[in-house]
C-alpha cells in the first residue's frame, strides 16, 4: 500500500513520460454516457481527464485508502469536475451492483493486490458483459507485473484478451468480459 502522504508524487507531470491521461483515455475506448470504475486512483492523476471524457457518465473512484479518495475529491472538486463518486473498499469485494460498469481500469494497482483471483473474479461481476477491464502498468513500479503474469491471472477468468498498448516497460493490456459466461 503506498503511504498516503507521498501521494503528492502521483501528481508530477513528469510522470506523463510513462502514461499520459489523454493516452490512456484513447486505450480505454470511453464513451460521452460510460460508467466507469478506477480502482486504486491515488490522488487522482488521471480522474480528472476520465471523468472529462464521460460527461454524461460517472466515473467511481475506489480504494482502500480513505485518505486518498479524500485527496482526489479535494482535487476534482477545486476542477469543478461532479459526476464522480467515491467509495472506500475493503480489498476484497465491492459494495456495488453487479454488471455496472461499461470500462474497470487500474493504473499499476495490479501487483499490489494480495488475492488476485479473488479480486478478478469481482471486477467480472462489476463489468457488463462485453465490457472492458483495463490493466496499465509502468516502468519504475516495484510491484510492476509482467505482459504474460497479467494474461496468465486472467486465462480462463471470464476475459478474452483484446489488445495491448505502448511497450515492455510502459504498457496496457485491455481485456473483454465475454457475453457468455
Amino acid at each position: 500500500m503506498f503511504p498516503h502522504q507521498l501521494a503528492f508524487t502521483f501528481l508530477i507531470p513528469l510522470r506523463n513520460i510513462f502514461l499520459s491521461p489523454k493516452n490512456l483515455i484513447r486505450r480505454l475506448q470511453l464513451k460521452e454516457n460510460y460508467a466507469v470504475l478506477e480502482i486504486g486512483p491515488g490522488p487522482g492523476y488521471f480522474s480528472a481527464e476520465v471523468a472529462k471524457a464521460i460527461p454524461q457518465g460517472i466515473l467511481v473512484l475506489a480504494d482502500i485508502q480513505q485518505k486518498m479518495l479524500d485527496y482526489a475529491k479535494k482535487r476534482l472538486i477545486r476542477k469543478k469536475i461532479h459526476n464522480v463518486e467515491y467509495h472506500l473498499c475493503n480489498g476484497f469485494n465491492f459494495p456495488m451492483e453487479s454488471n455496472k460498469f461499461d470500462v474497470i481500469f487500474m493504473v499499476a494497482v495490479l501487483g499490489e493486490i494480495e488475492n488476485k483471483q479473488q479480486y478478478m473474479k469481482e471486477i467480472l461481476r462489476l463489468l457488463r458483459p462485453g465490457g472492458i477491464f483495463s490493466v496499465s502498468e509502468l516502468a519504475g513500479d516495484v510491484d510492476k507485473m509482467s505482459v504474460k503474469e497479467i494474461k496468465d491471472l486472467l486465462k480462463n477468468s471470464g476475459f478474452k484478451f483484446e489488445k495491448r498498448y505502448g511497450t515492455k516497460r510502459n504498457f496496457t493490456l485491455n481485456f473483454r468480459k465475454r457475453y457468455a459466461q
